[in-house]
């Protein structure tokens, strides 16, 4: 059995521009991310273990220099608080006490867990200023979820075929929950029109991202997927270090990376994914990927 950790990056809003008080116009963000990361159940205790081993170390280390003592369920890692200051100050206290150091010593151990333990990146883009007039948040969602599950399937069809998928997701929103597993129960019954999904069971486990590593590394994947989009430089040097761990397929051209899906099919940014992956792999001729 594999566990397939999931999180987003931006916001669900489908709108692109907003109106101020003052009747001016204003530009919101345009993309929406969501994230998955697996594991396979077997290598589940030392992939925890690992992370929570030094959260409890650096846990430690704070109390006795500085009296303050953290639970583990304190000591959540989330890409805006490590990479701003001011948000860090205000909703982590844990992070907040550590050194630069430490913190980028925690960040990397997250990243070391990619090649450690054959962790496999999933990613759907949506381009919401391509989006039809009727999507709400809910139908944005759940659409990323149903194109994240496909390609979860596949692979999983792929390469693990005598596995099935358990997926965890952050609970965030009730309402946005029981819209997901009702969609995912349809899945399960019908399919959809590009996939049976024979591999993923029951519905999604919803847990809280404070005590989920898997869904903590999910999360810092996705912003790392959502920032080279939202710049535009598929270069962006996070980004390109989980290029080699995302889902790629045996079964299609070379030039698609079948774990990454950019939706709709009108958006440019799907260009912009092909010709930086050929880009990408021009300069990596090293076998990338696999089961």
């Amino acid at each position: 059995m594999y566990f397939f950790y999931i999180d987003e990056s931006g916001t669900r809003d489908p709108e692109v521009t907003g109106t101020r008080n003052d009747g001016t116009m204003f530009t919101k963000e345009h993309l929406y991310v969501l994230t998955a990361v697996s594991l396979f159940e077997g290598r589940w205790q030392r992939f925890d273990r690992a992370i929570a081993n030094l959260k409890l170390e650096l846990s430690d280390h704070l109390r006795r220099t500085n009296g303050v003592k953290f639970d583990l369920a304190d000591c959540e890692v989330k890409s805006t608080w490590l990479r701003l200051p001011d948000l860090r100050k205000r909703e982590s206290p844990f992070l907040s006490a550590l050194t630069p150091g430490d913190l980028t010593r925690l960040a990397e151990l997250y990243y070391e867990q990619l090649q450690l333990h054959h962790v496999r990146v999933f990613s759907v883009v949506v381009d919401k200023r391509k989006l039809r007039d009727h999507v709400d948040q809910h139908i944005l969602h759940r659409k990323a979820y149903e194109l994240l599950l496909e390609r979860i399937e596949n692979y999983l069809e792929e390469f693990h075929p005598k596995h099935n998928a358990v997926v965890v997701m952050d609970d965030t929103d009730k309402t946005i929950n029981r819209g997901v597993a009702m969609k995912h129960a349809f899945f399960q019954r019908e399919g959809n029109a590009n996939v049976f999904f024979r591999h993923i069971v029951e519905y999604p486990f919803f847990t809280d991202s404070k005590l989920s590593n898997g869904i903590q590394l999910a999360d810092l994947c996705g912003y790392n997927v959502y920032r080279a989009f939202r710049d535009g430089k598929f270069e962006y040097p996070y980004f390109q270090r989980l290029l080699p761990h995302f889902y790629i397929s045996q079964r299609t051209p070379e030039e698609k990376l079948d774990g990454l899906k950019v939706f709709p099919d009108d958006s440019e940014w799907i260009a912009f994914a092909r010709d930086g992956w050929k880009g990408f792999k021009a300069q990596r001729p090293a076998k990338i990927g696999g089961p």
